[in-house]
C-alpha cells in the first residue's frame, strides 16, 4: 500500500488536529498511551543526568514524561516540523513549569537540528511511520547519539495473536476513523492513520531497519498483544559519562 507522506501534507494534517490531538490519543487508546510512554522512558535507564532528544515530539508528551520521570532527563530537546503541534506543546511545557528542562525546536526528522554525538538518549513516539524516509531519520538519530546512547521508539503494529487480528483490523479501519473524524472534525487524518499503520513495517521488519541504520542490541517488544511495539536499540561504543 502506498501512502502519501510528503512532509508538507503530514505537517498540515497534524497542524489541523493539534487542538484535539491529546484528547484523541487518550480516547482511542483507552488511556494506555500514558502507560506506553512511561515504558519507553523507563527502557532508557535514565539516571537524572542525561540529555534526551525526542524526535517527532508533537505536543511534547514524551519530552515532558522524560523530564518528569524519577530519575528523569536533565535536559530534553523535542523536535517536530508541525508548528501548531509545537505551539500546543510549548503551552503544556510552560503550564507544567518544565521550560527550564524541556526545549522545543521546529525541524525535520530527516535533517535534525541537533549536533553530532550531543545527546545520551533518544525517543520517537508514534512518529517514525509518518516520516517520508524512516531509514534516513533513524540514521539521523544515530548521528546525534553519543557512543552507547540508547534509543526507544513506540510505534503501532498488528496483533501477534491471529484470532485477535481480524477484530482489531475491523475496529482500526472502521470504528477508529469514525471516532477520530467526529472528535477532530478532520476527515483525512483518521483515514490516514490505519493506512499508514498497515503500510509500515513492524516487529522484526522494523527492527531490521534499525539494525541497517547502525543500531545494535535492537529489540522489538510487543505491547498490548502487538497493537504497539516498543523498539529498543543502542549506538555502538562504550557508554560515556555525562
Amino acid at each position: 500500500m502506498s501512502v502519501d507522506k510528503t512532509p508538507a501534507r503530514i505537517a498540515g494534517m497534524f497542524d489541523a488536529i493539534a487542538g484535539r490531538y491529546d484528547l484523541l490519543n487518550t480516547v482511542l487508546s483507552a488511556g494506555l498511551d500514558r502507560y506506553w510512554r512511561r515504558r519507553a522512558i523507563r527502557s532508557l535507564g535514565l539516571t537524572g543526568r542525561e540529555r534526551v532528544l525526542d524526535v517527532c515530539t508533537g505536543t511534547a508528551d514524551v519530552a515532558m514524561a522524560a523530564g518528569r520521570a524519577t530519575p528523569g532527563a536533565a535536559r530534553v530537546v523535542g523536535v517536530d516540523f508541525a508548528g501548531a503541534m509545537l505551539q500546543r506543546g510549548l503551552t503544556k511545557v510552560n503550564d507544567a513549569t518544565l521550560a527550564a528542562r524541556v526545549t522545543l525546536v521546529r525541524g525535520d526528522a530527516m535533517q535534525l537540528p541537533v549536533a553530532t554525538e550531543s545527546v545520551d538518549a533518544a525517543t520517537i513516539a508514534f512518529g517514525i511511520r509518518n516520516v517520508h524516509e524512516p531509514t534516513v531519520a533513524c540514521r539521523e538519530v544515530l548521528r546525534t547519539l553519543r557512543p552507547g546512547g540508547r534509543l526507544a521508539i513506540l510505534e503501532f503494529g498488528l496483533p501477534v495473536i491471529p484470532a485477535v487480528r481480524p477484530l482489531y483490523l475491523w475496529y482500526f479501519n472502521h470504528v477508529l476513523p469514525r471516532i477520530g473524524r467526529a472528535v477532530s472534525q478532520h476527515t483525512a487524518a483518521y483515514d490516514y492513520l490505519p493506512q499508514s499503520v498497515e503500510a509500515f513495517p513492524w516487529g522484526e521488519q522494523f527492527a531490521d531497519v534499525l539494525r541497517q541504520a547502525g543500531f545494535v542490541h535492537v529489540q522489538a517488544n510487543p505491547l498490548a498483544f502487538g497493537i504497539v511495539y516498543l523498539y529498543a536499540g543502542q549506538r555502538p561504543g562504550a557508554t560515556t559519562g555525562v
